[in-house]
């Protein structure tokens, strides 16, 4: 979620938040997502808190490319609730935008480390996450190239006391353009991540949670297996966000488990990208059968029909009607 300068109001560097909206304030959520919850929310989470500090330093959505603002302190309380953060956990949050579910996660967790590409909010977030700033750390760039040595250097920076710099949860209000890659690359790429909160574009919760056979189920859906289950979601709508966008969100929580082999034992990392492969390979012609698509491929068709007698996979099969397992034990098969 970005924003970006606007032709008039208060220029960039002389921005100020309005009175009575600074961080710690206890001020209402207004009609939108008032809530009794006594889960620490955001001061942000409202329509007229984002308006004025948008106002401050002269920025607007960007409607064309469908941004828009979180403004229902109901969802972030439900977000945080679904998280599950605990005192000495550090968070990894992929564009945290003005800073609304920013500001919530620092009231729980021991840090946040968050990601943002868009350079004109680095002064809007130093502001917004001023009260809590000693434990807040904000890397200008692109998600899609952090890991994990970066964001645990960025956090161990900020000196604090019985605290892991390395991230251990990833919770955000993604850009839905790169969600799903973040989603995925974040289990591949930072092994101590072991849960995601994630809002997402309801098509691509659907995606993440799809059953082989179904309409959703697909390459993606199976990689993920690999590394994770959803444990958890719930629908946002439109009416939460200012201005409503045009399609449905939802949010998903995703737990990290252990990749089991046949034998019960977890998988090292390389034989996970060795069931990876196979994945991409199945899903690679979707129209034919597995032994087609992986032949194509150029993987040995006599090693392939072996495989698929010693696991009782028939070689008709589409990739589709595969569970995460079934790839697993078909990789194992063809020899890691």
């Amino acid at each position: 979620m970005g924003i970006e300068p606007g032709e008039r109001g208060v220029g960039l560097s002389g921005g100020a938040l309005p009175d009575g909206g600074a961080p710690g304030s206890s001020q209402a959520a207004g009609s939108c997502g008032a809530t009794s919850d006594p889960t620490p929310s955001s001061w942000l989470a409202n329509p007229r808190s984002t308006r004025e500090v948008l106002d401050a330093f002269g920025l607007f959505a960007k409607h064309r490319l469908g941004q828009n603002f979180l403004v229902s302190d109901g969802v972030v309380a439900k977000i945080l609730r679904l998280a599950e953060l605990g005192p000495d956990d550090v968070v990894f949050e992929v564009g945290p935008g003005i800073g609304t579910l920013t500001v919530a996660l620092l009231r729980q967790a021991g840090a946040v480390v968050s990601v943002e590409a868009d350079r004109a909010l680095e002064p809007v977030l130093a502001q917004t996450c001023e009260r809590d700033s000693e434990r807040f750390s904000l890397v200008m760039g692109d998600a899609l190239r952090v890991d994990a040595e970066g964001l645990s250097s960025a956090v161990a920076a900020l000196g604090l006391a019985g605290i892991d710099p390395e991230p251990r949860l990833l919770v955000s209000n993604l850009p839905y353009q790169v969600a799903a890659t973040v989603i995925l690359r974040t289990l591949e790429h930072m092994p101590r991540v072991r849960r995601e909160v994630v809002m997402v574009q309801a098509e691509v919760a659907d995606r993440i949670a799809a059953t082989p056979g179904g309409r959703d189920y697909g390459a993606y859906t199976a990689k993920l297996g690999l590394y994770a289950q959803v444990t958890g979601r719930f629908e946002v709508g439109p009416g939460n966000f200012m201005p409503p966008p045009h399609v449905q969100s939802a949010v998903v929580r995703i737990d990290r488990r252990p990749c089991l082999g046949p034998d019960g034992t977890p998988l090292s990392p390389e034989h996970v990208a060795a069931c990876a492969a196979v994945i991409d390979a199945a899903f690679a012609q979707r129209r034919k059968t597995i032994r087609n698509s992986m032949g194509a491929l150029g993987f040995d068709r006599e090693r392939l029909d072996a495989a698929f007698s010693a696991t009782g996979i028939a070689p008709t099969t589409r990739a589709e009607r595969l569970a995460t397992a079934d790839f697993v034990r078909l990789a194992e098969a063809l020899g890691w």
